[in-house]
């Protein structure tokens, strides 16, 4: 995974041992010797995460992380305190502060490679909804900025899954007091009948050490359910369950909580999980009502050329100042004139519409799709590098190709093929140069033959292999 690590320290070894140890994980490591450096250094180099020290002369590490969480435009950013101080009252101040998390020395390496790349993975969420949020700004759409720290988190609905019946007596007591409405679940079979069924849940608080069935893959199924896909996962674990809690945060889970528990310390996490959880679905609300009628394509669903142009002009500045990869996919569907006119307009429709939900259904949410107009689309794919993106486009045309498309409207099915052109965003890119090139390689594509996916590089264009017909299409790999 790819991302931008600021370590703060006023100890040099200190720095120089996290820098060794994040750098060996591929992650990109900059470094700040004390508090007014460490926000100098947020603004400067935009990072994913912060990994901050306590006890660091003047401004101290519980300051720096109230800055970082007061401020609207730096308040997404997750922030894990990394000290010597080992108090319960400690760790609760600096999650009372807007830490996310609260590691004391010696460090587990395990547990925070494992915390960072969660943490990392839902500031990228944030990211995207955020950047979606400014987007409407830039058209004139009303938007709301605030900090997470203004997230008013009571009146809670929280699934409490436990079997041991003092655990829930004492969290559920604890929670209470926030006035958090709780269901309690005793098994997998309770908890998914539970999540499917009123108002979503605000958090689920899971027992890792459940004696009837695998806590872990039952937070794998939330992960899969629609309704709790973004819901956030708090694990109760015991101090020797380290290796089970890294594979959790690995697989989706937010935060974890270590036995004996800790009221205060379970009030601050339960906090701290809900106000992202509640910001976050205020980025996504906003966003929603606002756009979603002005910014929208009235056919398919997916984004207009409105949108997307100016999405995709906010991600290539931001793209440029983090250095990360950025691809853009510029797709048509072959011979689309001739389906109108053989088979009418309002099947041609129905093509549209069925290869929207396609591509829809073989991207990330991260990605954007847009329909430019008539049978031509673009897919935005944010933190991917070249080769993930040329398996994208290769499944993405293969799916088109493999299944029929069904056209009610004229009681058929027919193939369809799409022509695809592949470019990646380079340093001098303008939004104008990264479309034209894409639309060079689509033109490729299509004078080559169509049904393929033709990328320009280096001023000239390179054809992908198809997928044989019958054989399994390429799966993408983790990007970002």
């Amino acid at each position: 995974m790819t991302a931008r690590v600021l370590v703060v320290d006023d100890l040099l070894p200190n720095v120089k041992l996290l820098e060794a140890k994040l750098t060996s994980e591929y992650f990109d490591v900059v470094t700040a010797g004390d508090g007014p450096s460490a926000l100098a250094s947020i603004a400067e180099n935009a990072p994913d995460i912060v990994l901050l020290d306590v006890m660091m002369p003047g401004m101290d590490g519980f300051e720096v992380c109230r800055r970082i969480k007061d401020d609207p435009k730096t308040t997404h950013i997750p922030v894990v305190m990394v000290t010597a101080l080992s108090d319960n009252a400690d760790r609760v101040r600096g999650l009372e502060a807007g830490a996310d998390d609260f590691l004391t020395k010696p460090l587990n390496d395990t547990a925070l490679f494992a915390r960072v790349r969660s943490l990392v993975r839902l500031k990228m969420l944030t990211d995207e909804w955020r950047l979606r949020e400014q987007t409407s700004g830039q058209l004139g759409v009303l938007q709301e900025e605030k900090a997470m720290t203004d997230v008013d988190t009571s009146g809670a609905r929280v699934l409490i899954i436990e079997e041991g019946e003092i655990d829930w007596m004492k969290i559920s007591e604890t929670l209470k007091t926030e006035n958090a409405d709780l269901e309690h679940a005793r098994n997998s079979e309770e908890a998914q009948t539970a999540a499917m069924s009123g108002p979503s849940f605000d958090l689920v608080i899971v027992n890792l050490n459940l004696r009837s069935q695998d806590a872990l893959r039952l937070t794998s199924h939330l992960r899969a359910m629609e309704r709790t896909r973004y819901t956030p996962i708090l694990l109760v674990a015991e101090e020797h369950d380290m290796e089970k809690v890294a594979k959790g945060l690995d697989l989706g889970v937010n935060d974890y909580l270590i036995k004996p528990i800790d009221r205060n310390e379970l009030l601050a996490r339960v906090r701290t999980q809900i106000k992202r959880q509640r910001y976050q679905e205020r980025l996504r609300d906003n966003y929603e009502r606002s756009l979603v009628m002005a910014l929208t394509d009235s056919l398919t669903g997916l984004y207009n050329r409105r949108y997307v142009t100016a999405h995709l002009g906010g991600m290539i500045e931001r793209h440029k100042q983090t250095d990360k990869p950025l691809a853009l996919l510029m797709f048509d569907i072959d011979f689309f004139k001739k389906v109108n006119d053989t088979f009418g307009h309002a099947a041609g429709d129905e093509v549209l519409i069925e290869m929207s939900r396609r591509v829809i259904d073989h991207v990330r949410s991260v990605d954007t799709v847009a329909r430019l107009g008539g049978e031509e689309f673009v897919a935005v794919l944010p933190d991917t590098e070249e080769e993930v993106a040329l398996v994208v486009a290769e499944r993405l045309r293969y799916t088109m190709a493999a299944e029929l498309f069904e056209m009610k409207a004229a009681n058929t099915a027919e193939t369809v093929t799409i022509s695809i052109g592949v470019a990646m965003l380079q340093g001098d890119d303008s939004l104008d140069s990264l479309m034209n090139r894409a639309d060079e390689a689509l033109y490729a594509a299509k004078g080559a033959g169509r049904n393929l996916v033709v990328i320009l590089k280096d001023g000239s264009t390179q054809i992908l292999p198809q997928t044989k017909p019958g054989a399994e299409p390429p799966e993408p790999a983790a990007a970002g």
